[in-house]
């Protein structure tokens, strides 16, 4: 995991769509995944009987049922310190160790940006 440095235009914005996903949903995680093309998709945690899935897992699923072919950037907001190895292999999956994970507090702020990988 590296510290942060600030983050551009495009990373706030997934930042701020995963934290608004968090807080329209009252769900403990938000996420929001950039793919090749620009386009976002954004998701907060899915918890069901016969189904659970982080947000950043929700978020690349959604973008693999839309044609995304790769992913630029991930983001999660949460009040974990970490990602958890599913999450990592879920951005890995689709989008390359390289991929940049961005982690957030609630608040937005940016702790960490780490690579899948």
């Amino acid at each position: 995991m590296t510290q942060s440095t600030a983050p551009g235009p495009e990373d706030r914005k997934i930042i701020t769509l995963a934290r608004s996903a968090r807080a329209r949903n009252g769900v403990p995680e938000g996420a929001a995944v950039r793919d090749e093309t620009g386009r976002t998709y954004v998701a907060g945690t899915v918890a069901l009987a016969s189904l659970n899935l982080s947000a950043l897992q929700t978020a690349v699923a959604m973008a693999v049922a839309s044609g995304a072919k790769s992913l630029e950037a991930a983001a999660v907001v949460s009040d974990a310190d970490t990602a958890s190895e599913a999450d990592l292999a879920a951005v890995r999956d689709l989008g390359g160790a390289q991929t940049p994970v961005l982690l957030a507090a609630p608040d937005g702020t940016l702790r960490a940006t780490i690579t899948a990988g």
